[in-house]
């Protein structure tokens, strides 16, 4: 099948072209070995059933011996023989050479736990599931570089994305492998396969701890049900402990085990100087990093979302999430969420290395518009006003997403007009 060009690969490129190594990290299925043995000369799989005992007692004997092979050179799940790290941070050292490896992982070992880092030698990159625009299902009209850096430039874009396409879209999930299936009732069955596996292997394999898949599920289940809200550990506890009985310590080690198989990825708080800390709400955002494995944890198909628009918004919002974190990679982007007692939020503030940042809300209806604009514009007059007395830089831009139109919003006149429509990024 031919290679779907990844954002990620610009990253990547950089990277190699930059240090030593590159560190790919995500999870299962979003893509990791394919672009990596898309920029990779020869390659090492340790999860290769034929070979992988040979690999692991070359590892532990010696493992520079594995390191001989056109550069540069892939490790896949490379944690399987973590030995393997410190002979490529060595040969880095010694070589004073760029590009020369590529290690993939599905899980996040702690690195602090080995002899040396791989600081200033060994970089790490985040992949992502595939965004709408690199499935295809977007056509990447809108640049969000442009948008930061002249947000005034844009006039307008259409898509033909249709309300069921949309639905699909969000129930299937960003995984490859889907594009691969010809029957396309099939593609549902892969994110139902990834959240068992998940839940009866992964969680347990990520760190050799047994643990029970049915507490797994019903742990994914509650984040499915508090998805995209700021539900607190004890609503989630609350939810898993009248199924199940566990304890809140043992859950937290659950959900500490999905964080590193990158199935949960919750966003944090953002906390501008803008009002005092007892005002702004600090709780995490839960959310996973594909819809789709809410979908599958909850058993729904996207019949069902005819009848049930509440829901569909939290996985709107999770999969408008997920296409922002992907598509501000090139520029460091970061996502955080901002809520406080008054009233005031902004689903999401993407945030750039160089500062600057942008208010984003999401919304499945067009009726809720006007009142998420009102929010932002209100959250610009503070940060205003808080200008007058201390240094807080104001939005690059403010934007409203939601299925029929994509609106940026003119904060500094202290109200809001239509910019352009489109579906999705």
């Amino acid at each position: 099948m031919e290679y779907r060009d990844r954002i990620a690969d610009h990253i990547l490129k950089d990277k190699l072209e930059t240090f030593g190594g590159v560190l790919i990290l995500g999870p299962k299925g979003c893509g990791k070995t394919t672009t990596a043995k898309h920029f990779a000369k020869s390659s090492i799989e340790f999860q290769d059933e034929e070979n992988r005992e040979k690999y692991l007692a070359v590892v532990e004997a010696a493992p520079s011996r594995l390191l001989i092979g056109e550069k540069p050179r892939l490790f896949d799940e490379w944690q399987d023989a973590p030995k393997i790290w410190g002979a490529i941070r060595k040969n880095i050292d010694d070589e004073q050479d760029v590009g020369s490896y590529i290690l993939t992982g599905s899980s996040a070992m702690d690195l602090f736990s080995l002899p040396h880092t791989g600081t200033m030698r060994i970089s790490r990159m985040e992949m992502y599931p595939m965004s709408l625009f690199e499935s295809g299902e977007s056509n990447g009209s809108v640049s969000l570089s442009a948008l930061f850096d002249k947000p005034d430039s844009f006039l307008s874009c259409s898509s033909g994305l249709s309300f069921d396409d949309l639905l699909f879209a969000l129930c299937r999930g960003g995984w490859p492998i889907v594009f691969r299936i010809p029957k396309k009732e099939n593609r549902l069955i892969v994110a139902k396969d990834l959240f068992r596996q998940t839940c009866a292997i992964d969680v347990s394999s990520v760190d050799g701890i047994k643990r029970n898949p049915v507490w797994a599920e019903t742990i994914l289940k509650s984040y499915a049900r508090n998805l995209c809200t700021l539900a607190d550990d004890k609503t989630i506890y609350g939810d898993v402990a009248n199924a199940t009985g566990i304890s809140e310590k043992t859950m937290r080690s659950y959900i500490e085990a999905l964080k590193r198989l990158f199935i949960i990825g919750d966003i944090d708080a953002w906390s501008p100087s803008i009002r005092s800390k007892t005002a702004i709400r600090s709780q995490k955002k839960r959310c996973l990093i594909d819809p789709s494995i809410a979908v599958a944890a909850l058993g729904l198909t996207p019949e069902y979302f005819n009848a049930d628009f509440k829901t569909l918004g939290f996985l709107f919002e999770c999969l408008c999430i997920r296409d922002l974190r992907i598509y501000s990679q090139k520029r460091q982007g970061r996502i955080s969420h901002y809520r406080d007692r008054y009233g005031l939020e902004a689903d999401c503030v993407l945030h750039l290395e160089n500062g600057q940042y942008a208010l984003i809300e999401f919304k499945l209806g067009g009726k809720e518009i006007d009142a998420g604009a009102k929010h932002l514009c209100k959250i610009e007059e503070l940060i205003k006003e808080k200008n007058e007395k201390e240094t807080q830089i104001p939005p690059s831009f403010a934007f409203i997403e939601n299925r029929h139109h994509r609106r940026t919003i003119r904060l500094q006149k202290g109200g809001w007009r239509p910019r352009h429509s489109h579906w999705l990024p």
